[in-house]
């Protein structure tokens, strides 16, 4: 399959996005997605060095702003500064977490914590920032990534999965609350998708092999799949589509 056969979404273009976890990723796939569609995106992201360079990169079209999204003052202050420059944002991306391993007799409350900070709790705080905007505009569109790895039963990283299934939740919830203001809200689920942080620290021949034999379809997958369901449900294309959940995992779940 041709991985440059794709479709141009014409909604999209000059249209106000932010992605958390931008800079790098998925997030980084859904940011070049976007700017290929003549969008203004916004990068969340604590990697500066990287978010720095994507934008530099891809130029007037992208922007970024520091941001630590367990902080949420900051995050609250990330958002309005990237709006003050380009516009109110009628699309987010929730893109941002960290699928870190970690024993269930190990995990204390703290670093429970913690995960929830990282995983969910910054995502409804970005919606509750955008969505008067959004309204404002006259609707808008959000994104949340979820994870497979809850649907498929995963162990290994409770307070991970957990997170992922909550989102869920606050996708389902969201879009209720929201609707009537045309602000959609829907989850994209990811399977095993090969970006530099999974080839680096888990991605062995064997799991590699495996996770092909689990898929329905043979090829592993690219992040770039991923980043066209989020442009289909950015854009005007799904303008009946909300509270949905959007499986990108091969056949694998």
């Amino acid at each position: 399959m041709s991985r440059g056969n794709f479709a141009n979404y014409p909604s999209l273009k000059g249209r106000v996005v932010l992605v958390t976890g931008g800079a790098s990723g998925i997030g980084a796939a859904i940011v070049r997605g976007f700017v290929a569609q003549g969008a203004r995106v916004g990068i969340l992201d604590y990697d500066a060095e990287a978010a720095a360079g994507l934008a530099q990169d891809l130029g007037s079209g992208c922007d970024w702003e520091y941001c630590d999204l367990r902080d949420i003052a900051a995050l609250q202050r990330a958002i309005a500064a990237l709006s003050d420059r380009s516009g109110p944002a009628t699309v987010l991306v929730n893109n941002a977490a960290r699928d870190d391993r970690h024993g269930w007799p190990e995990v204390t409350a703290d670093y429970w914590d913690e995960r929830m900070a990282n995983n969910l709790r910054h995502m409804f705080f970005a919606i509750q920032a955008v969505a008067p905007g959004m309204a404002a505009a006259g609707g808008g569109s959000v994104i949340n990534l979820g994870s497979t790895s809850w649907v498929e039963g995963m162990g290994g990283m409770p307070a991970y999965t957990t997170a992922k299934a909550g989102v869920h939740g606050l996708t389902r919830g969201m879009a209720r609350d929201l609707g009537s203001q045309r602000i959609r809200v829907n989850a994209v689920l990811p399977g095993w998708v090969m970006t530099e942080r999974q080839l680096e620290l888990w991605a062995s021949p064997e799991a590699l092999e495996a996770r092909k034999a689990q898929q329905c379809l043979p090829e592993l997958i690219d992040p770039v799949y991923v980043a066209r369901m989020v442009l289909f449900l950015a854009s005007d294309d799904a303008a009946m589509c909300s509270a949905g959940t959007y499986v990108v995992d091969g056949g694998g779940s």
